[in-house]
Order: C-alpha cells, then sequence, then structure tokens
C-alpha cells in the first residue's frame, strides 16, 4: 500500500468516475484501474461498485477511503513541520463556518489573510454544526468555527468571542415601546425562527433554560428573519454582531434582553492532532482584528495560541 494509492482512491470517490479521477491524477484511466486493482488485491477486499453509475465506494470501501484521508493529513502535517515559519504560512488553509458566523467574520478573514498572508489560499464554507464536526473527523477542512461548548472529545476548542442575543421588535409590537426586553416577557409572546423551516415559537414552546443558539439559528440566516419580522410584525433574536450588518434605520428596531442576559460563545475548533500553530494564530489575529474587544474571550485576548 503506498500514499499514491491512497490519493488515487480519494480521487475516484471525489470524482465518482473513473476516467475524470484519472485525469486528475495525471494518469491514463487503465494505469489507475490498475493501480487501485493492486491495493484491492492487498487488502483482500472491493473498494469500488463498478456497475454503479456513477461509481461508489463498497461498504468497506467507504470506511478505508474514510481513513486514508485522516492518514494524508497526517503526512502532510509531517512535511509542514520542516518548513520554515515563512513556509508554513503558505498553501491552502479551509475553515467551515456556521451559517450566523459567516456573514460577520469572512469578508474580514478574506481582508487580513490577503494583506498579511498572500500566500495562503484560504477557503470558507458554510456548514451545519454537525457537518462541521463531520468533516473535521474526516480532516476534509482545517480548521471550523461553531457555536460552543463543542464537547467533543476528537477536537480541541479555543473560544474566541462571546455575543449576546437581541430582540428585533416590528414597530407594531407592543414590545417596540420598551428600552429593553426582560427574557420572562420574551417567552411569553410568538418569537420568529428557522429551525426545521421558518415558523412562529408560540409561548410554552420553550423555556429560558433553552435559550440557546441551536433553538433559534442553527441552519438558519439572520436577514431572513429580520425581513419576515419587516413584512409580517411580531419579533425574532438575532446574534450581536450582526448588529452593524443591517442598515441603520433598522437598528433602531434592536432592545436588549435582560434578567438574564442570553448570549453565546463563538469558538474555534481543531482536530486534536492538528500542528500548524503559525495557521492557528494566524486565524487568532484575524478575528482580533474583525471583532471588538469588548466581545473577545480572555484566551484570544492573552496573546499567541501554543498548541
Amino acid at each position: 500500500m503506498t500514499l499514491q494509492q491512497l490519493r488515487y482512491i480519494i480521487a475516484i470517490d471525489d470524482y465518482r468516475h473513473f476516467g475524470k479521477a484519472a485525469e486528475s491524477c495525471g494518469l491514463t484511466q487503465s494505469t489507475l484501474s490498475l493501480m487501485v486493482k493492486k491495493l484491492e488485491e492487498e487488502l483482500d477486499v472491493l473498494l469500488f461498485d463498478r456497475d454503479a453509475h456513477p461509481v461508489v465506494p463498497t461498504e468497506i470501501g467507504r470506511k478505508i477511503i474514510d481513513r486514508a484521508k485522516v492518514v494524508l493529513y497526517n503526512v502532510e502535517q509531517i512535511t509542514e513541520m520542516t518548513r520554515s515559519e515563512k513556509e508554513v504560512l503558505s498553501g491552502p488553509l479551509s475553515i467551515a463556518l456556521i451559517s450566523t458566523v459567516s456573514p460577520v467574520l469572512v469578508p474580514g478573514l478574506f481582508k487580513y489573510f490577503g494583506n498579511n498572508y498572500p500566500s495562503i489560499s484560504l477557503q470558507t464554507e458554510e456548514m451545519l454544526t454537525s457537518t462541521i464536526k463531520d468533516k473535521l473527523r474526516k480532516a476534509e477542512v482545517d480548521m471550523g468555527i461553531l457555536a460552543g461548548p463543542v464537547n467533543d472529545p476528537d477536537f480541541l476548542e479555543i473560544p474566541l468571542y462571546h455575543e449576546r442575543f437581541l430582540a428585533y421588535v416590528s414597530p407594531e409590537n407592543p414590545s417596540f415601546a420598551l428600552e429593553s426586553i426582560r427574557t420572562e416577557s420574551l417567552l411569553r409572546q410568538p418569537i420568529w425562527i428557522i429551525r426545521d423551516g421558518l415558523r412562529q415559537l408560540q409561548p410554552g414552546d420553550f423555556s429560558e433554560k433553552e435559550f440557546t443558539y441551536d433553538r433559534f439559528f442553527e441552519g438558519g440566516r439572520v436577514g431572513i428573519l429580520i425581513q419576515v419580522v419587516n413584512d409580517n410584525g411580531g419579533i425574532t433574536i438575532i446574534p450581536e454582531t450582526h448588529k452593524d450588518l443591517i442598515m441603520y434605520s433598522q437598528q433602531r428596531c434592536l432592545r436588549p434582553i435582560v434578567d438574564p442576559v442570553p448570549g453565546r460563545t463563538i469558538s474555534l475548533a481543531i482536530r486534536s492532532d492538528y500542528i500548524h500553530e503559525a495557521k492557528l494564530n494566524a486565524v487568532a489575529s484575524a478575528i482580533r482584528h474583525i471583532i471588538p474587544g469588548v466581545l473577545l474571550e480572555s484566551v484570544l485576548q492573552k496573546g499567541p495560541l501554543v498548541l
């Protein structure tokens, strides 16, 4: 078994076509097929169902391909360890983010890396929390930015910043006349959310203890909730960092939530075997430039991160 053979089976899984995979690997289709056949004979298993269109991995093939991705990830990390500091801050860097963090961080991340680390090829993608964890576990992304706590022994979690939830209130709603809204009062009226589809949570559907990120925002876009309130009236909840993303005229509809103040901590998650300390600190430095200092977690304010 060779590392190159592992790269070949990953390419076939990516393209689901022997011809396209061979082209991406710089091989003829017959050569690629021969190399995969040798690996199958060595392992005494069938990796792909060649009768399927498009070609798909067998059950054992899926497991081997997932493990191959992790093996190649670790091999690349060994290579990174031998490079100079300048060389470490180059090459690809993939970051997965939840949808309510992406519009806050992504523009600033590209600006910061473009100005300070132009040799790094940054790639970002929005995903659900469960998908981020899955892709981290399979070494398909380098870092994940999501709402904590991550609660997974496979990952290291670095708190980035903590933000409050704010109420976005229609001018027709009685709460619009208030300077702040008590959590207890908020729970006594319908609240627009995007969770398993757009709908309104009704009084009694949830309690103060369920006032969490997952309850309101997983898989949803804050801008849609704001537009729904603008068009239909009512009230919704948005993260504090979105305040500067909405129009100034809409900011008059924001009200702090008090007694208690609900919020969330945004964390950066990496595999426990991640070694690119320089890239990690580059991301942390970018976050320091994007997020107001009053929101930053103490761990990020203390200086460089050490793995």
